[in-house]
């Protein structure tokens, strides 16, 4: 069982980025579009887990399970879409989890903007940012060894947070509640 941790924001996750983006450059070459920091450690300030979000986009997302093996020696679990289509998901540290990673085809263009608008939109809103962080941090005491204890507790915030977020990336009220949002 693993343990939930949420801790303060910890500066050496940009590094920690920066490093698993050269990894996926070397990876995917040019097959590669983008690479995003995303998530709570992509927010200065934020307390989260202490696993850092990825998210490459690429040219097209059915070229990626031609690299399989090459992020599997890289250190990777491989998991496909994992309840996402068109996504690629993989994971890293085992049961001391390090890295997520949400690979996306260009054409994810929904996928792409909800991701970055949620980091967007936290770093231009300190006070929503440390009112997320101190309900993970809540949910961590109450759910310590109880993963879905704690993303069911976050599910409520997280949905409003992204209508919001997508809002003020300007996304309409009439195409959220297209997308069930």
């Amino acid at each position: 069982m693993q343990y939930i941790s949420v801790v303060e924001y910890g500066p050496a996750w940009r590094e920690k980025f920066e490093r698993e983006t050269g990894l996926f450059k070397n990876i995917l070459k040019d097959e590669l579009v983008a690479v995003h920091h995303i998530g709570s450690t992509a927010v200065p300030g934020l307390k989260a887990k202490p696993v850092i979000d990825i998210m490459p986009v690429v040219k097209d997302i059915a070229r990626v399970d031609g690299f399989r093996a090459q992020f599997e020696s890289a250190g990777y679990e491989y998991l496909g879409e994992f309840g996402i289509a068109g996504r690629r998901f993989l994971r890293k540290g085992g049961a001391h989890r390090t890295h997520n990673v949400h690979i996306f085809g260009v054409s994810s263009r929904f996928e792409i903007a909800r991701h970055l608008a949620v980091r967007d939109y936290l770093r231009a809103r300190p006070d929503e940012a440390a009112a997320y962080g101190e309900l993970k941090a809540r949910l961590a005491l109450q759910f310590p060894e109880d993963i879905d204890g704690y993303c069911d507790g976050k599910d409520a915030f997280v949905k409003e947070l992204e209508k919001k977020a997508l809002a003020f990336v300007g996304f309409s009220s009439d195409s959220l509640d297209k997308r069930g949002i």
